[in-house]
This record gives C-alpha cells, sequence and structure tokens, in this order.
C-alpha cells in the first residue's frame, strides 16, 4: 500500500508519535486530514518545508521532511509538536508518553502497555526474543522502512526486559 511519506527520500528525518491505543477508522481519518493540513503549510525560517504524512497501522503518526529541501528547524518542530498536542487534547488522545511500548502478538495483533505491563510479559514468557516489536525512535524514513518492526532481541527494547 502506498503512502504520502513514499515521495519523500530515505534520509528524510522522521518523528513517530505513538497512540495509547489503536484509532477508531474515523480517528485515523481525521487525523491523517488534519496532518496533511499540517504539513502543507508547515515551514521553517518562511520557507516551506518539503513534508509528508501518514497513519502506520492505526497507531503510530509519522511526519517526514526532507531537509535537503530546507532543514526543519527548532521553532518548526516546536510547532509540529505544539500541534500534535492541541490534536491529541481536542481527540483526548494521548501521542507523547515515551513510556509505553508497542508490539505484535503472535495472532498479527498489536499492543501498546506500559513499560513496568512490558516487563512482565517477558518475564511470564508472552513476549519473547523473537517478538516484534515498533520503534518510535527512528530517526530517518530509511530507518521506518527497514527497522521499525523488528525482533525485540535486536532492539533497543532487550534493555527493558
Amino acid at each position: 500500500m502506498s503512502s504520502p511519506l513514499d515521495r519523500l527520500p530515505s534520509e528524510s528525518r522522521i518523528w513517530i508519535y505513538g497512540a495509547e491505543r489503536a484509532l477508531t477508522e474515523n480517528e485515523t481519518t481525521t487525523i491523517k486530514q488534519r496532518l496533511q493540513e499540517f504539513v502543507a503549510g508547515w515551514v521553517s525560517h518562511r520557507k516551506e518545508l518539503s513534508a509528508a504524512t501518514d497513519i502506520l497501522h492505526n497507531r503510530f503518526l509519522v511526519i517526514g521532511v526532507d531537509e535537503s529541501q530546507a532543514e526543519a528547524s527548532g521553532c518548526s518542530i516546536d510547532g509540529s509538536v505544539h500541534f500534535l498536542q492541541e490534536l491529541g487534547a481536542e481527540m483526548s488522545i494521548d501521542f507523547f508518553n515515551r513510556m509505553r511500548f508497542s508490539y505484535r502478538d503472535t495472532q498479527n495483533n498489536i499492543h501498546t502497555v506500559s513499560r513496568d505491563e512490558f516487563k512482565v510479559l517477558y518475564k511470564n514468557g508472552t513476549l519473547e526474543n523473537d517478538t516484534i516489536v515498533f520503534d518510535p525512535l527512528v530517526k530517518e524514513l530509511g530507518e521506518l522502512r527497514q527497522i521499525f518492526e523488528r525482533p525485540l532481541e535486536d532492539s533497543w527494547h532487550s534493555r527493558m526486559v
């Protein structure tokens, strides 16, 4: 399935914001539209940013910018954070809790749990070294395409269990 992010080069800088739960179809549609409107007018030092956005797995908001055209400045990044904070407050969805981890279970369902619950699930065998986890800390679009989803044992998540 194609994504608006596909038009950006692999070196594009990205930010990933994970929702605390799966978004409904209506929420996904609304958020996609609002994100697209935001990036269409996103500027840095009066220069239009070549940016795109998408929502992955009805859960992960991704904003990407091709900084070979114009770099995202601190102020423009702050503007995107402020926009997402307002959107989250308006929709009662938290996109900023970095102490939640997301993984894919053996039935291919995605779950998001607290750090403590993640540890317990690993300890009791629900999560194993080959469990697929999602890494919201990847910084470039190429990394998103290659290592956003990877086995627990190959990710920084392994230090948490």
